[in-house]
């Protein structure tokens, strides 16, 4: 078998008080998500459970997310996150604080065969 790409889906973030990156990057992957409606998997008659999700968060502070607490969040398919320094860091105009904003990637794979001539 082998690994085809099938759908990008992108989506952006915000923690306008808290600057919680967590909740910053579980709104971003939703928001690629819930604009996108995937029917690959019965196009293709694949469970949705094979559907393996590459998610890229770009995030300012990638140490800051819970990568454990962003996985429960797919309906289905397998889900592997990978967080980089990306997204913005707004600062509030007094200096106390800043909004964050992640930006996500959600890329869609299953294992398919290769075509043959």
């Amino acid at each position: 078998m082998a690994r085809k790409r099938l759908a990008v889906q992108f989506g952006q973030g915000t923690s306008i008080r808290s600057r919680d990156y967590t909740q910053a990057a579980a709104r971003a992957i939703r928001d690629a998500l819930w604009h996108n409606s995937l029917n690959v998997a019965d196009a293709f008659g694949f469970p949705r459970e094979a559907m393996q999700i590459d998610v890229e968060l770009g995030v300012p502070c990638p140490e800051a997310v819970d990568c454990a607490a962003l996985l429960p969040i797919f309906p289905y398919g397998q889900a592997t996150i990978r967080v980089s320094r990306g997204g913005l860091e707004v600062a509030k105009p007094d200096g106390s604080s800043s909004s964050v904003m992640v930006n996500a990637a959600l890329v869609v794979y299953f294992d398919m065969e290769q075509a043959h001539d």
